[in-house]
């Protein structure tokens, strides 16, 4: 007998993404208020609200100091950050040099960077995230103060080194955003074929994978093209190198930060209900978080919207 499959996704029918899931799931979320939103918070997942932008990017920023504040030689600590959001990186750096804080022994690992043809970008490339991270903090940081460059670990296709670079360093918190389809960092829902034709694969599979290059949803490429290139597709790479899940789960701490200006009011919601219940599903990488001991997830109040109906 034929085994029913999840319904087809209404973005793209060859891949997994949150537009199969359950429907009541999907309601459920889609009528959450802010109040009810910020209740959703139990033991391992903290829900943290800001009033002003200032104050959460802000925040953002005092997780690199925090992070750094506590690595010496002998134990090294460091922090994996995003490029999405961008903001709290000038702040970071204008924390080190006023504060005068001495950096040098602390780690910093990017999360991801565009690949073309199996390669990953060069720091030439007008997308690179690496440029991104130096242009923005790192070369802002006075040469006293700031970490070397063997401390500067960024994602390659040939990944060995970056996760060779997670032996011996503590990292104390992993940051991210989350995109249109649910992810963090490039961790997208997988295409609709083989073994995972009728089901995705299951979390505790998908929790396995470690940095590698992946071929990105077609909702991600077209944000990307939004918030970083005008709109324009085609200038966006359709593959990316990422860090995984298994490094994800070596970071003491989670740290989402949702501005509202990259995943929108629905995705907000949706996330923060699967892992507040512990609906894991790859379908929505993110909830797979629900598993992860130590998870906050941070809102700008101005940027949580609603779900309501409107013409525009």
């Amino acid at each position: 007998m034929e085994i029913m499959s999840r319904k087809l996704s209404q973005i793209a029918p060859d891949w997994w993404d949150y537009t199969t899931l359950d429907d009541a799931l999907i309601k459920d979320a889609a009528s959450l208020t802010a109040r009810k939103l910020k209740g959703l918070s139990r033991p391992g997942f903290k829900i943290v609200f800001y009033d002003t932008l200032e104050e959460f990017y802000l925040a953002e920023a005092l997780e690199y100091i925090h992070a750094w504040k506590q690595s010496t030689i002998d134990n090294p600590v460091g922090i994996c950050g995003p490029i999405g959001p961008t903001e709290q990186l000038p702040l970071v750096a204008r924390l080190v040099n006023d504060l005068g804080i001495d950096i040098r022994s602390s780690h910093f690992w990017g999360m991801d960077e565009w690949c073309v043809d199996g390669k990953e970008v060069d720091i030439t490339h007008p997308l690179s995230f690496e440029r991104a991270d130096k242009d923005l903090c790192f070369n802002r940081i006075r040469k006293s103060l700031r970490l070397p460059d063997q401390n500067l670990h960024f994602p390659k296709a040939d990944s060995t080194s970056y996760k060779k670079s997670w032996d011996g360093v503590r990292c104390a918190v992993m940051q991210g955003g989350q995109g249109d389809v649910k992810h963090w960092a490039f961790n997208d829902p997988p295409r609709r074929k083989g073994k995972y034709k009728s089901e995705p694969p299951s979390a505790h599979v998908y929790r396995k994978l470690s940095t590698r290059v992946v071929e990105l949803h077609p909702l991600t490429i077209a944000q990307n093209a939004r918030t970083s290139g005008g709109g324009n597709i085609s200038m966006v790479p359709t593959q990316a190198v990422t860090v995984g899940p298994k490094e994800t789960w070596m970071a003491d701490k989670v740290s989402i930060w949702h501005a509202g200006a990259h995943d929108n009011p629905f995705g907000q919601r949706l996330t923060t209900l699967m892992i507040a219940k512990g609906i894991a599903d790859s379908a929505v990488p993110m909830s797979l978080l629900a598993d992860h001991p130590n998870v906050q997830f941070n809102f700008y109040v101005g940027g949580i919207g609603h779900c309501d109906v409107e013409m525009h």
